[in-house]
């Protein structure tokens, strides 16, 4: 069998810009899942489905931008 060649994703930079306090638990998680710890902290993920989908439910909380 011939491998699937993999689509070329691009990279997404997503920053914490509001706190976490008084935020719903399941949020917090999100947050954390994605690497972010503190205010202003960002991390670079690879765009797929799982990562836009993390980033739609805590949008109020994150800034993200194309890179």
């Amino acid at each position: 069998m011939a491998k699937a060649k993999k689509a070329e994703t691009g990279k997404i930079k997503v920053t914490l810009v509001k706190s976490t306090i008084a935020v719903l638990p399941q949020h917090k998680k999100i947050v954390a899942a994605l690497g972010l710890k503190k205010i202003r902290s960002f991390r670079i993920h690879d765009e797929n489905p799982c990562i836009l989908g993390m980033i739609a439910k805590v949008n109020y909380l994150v800034k993200v931008e194309k890179i």
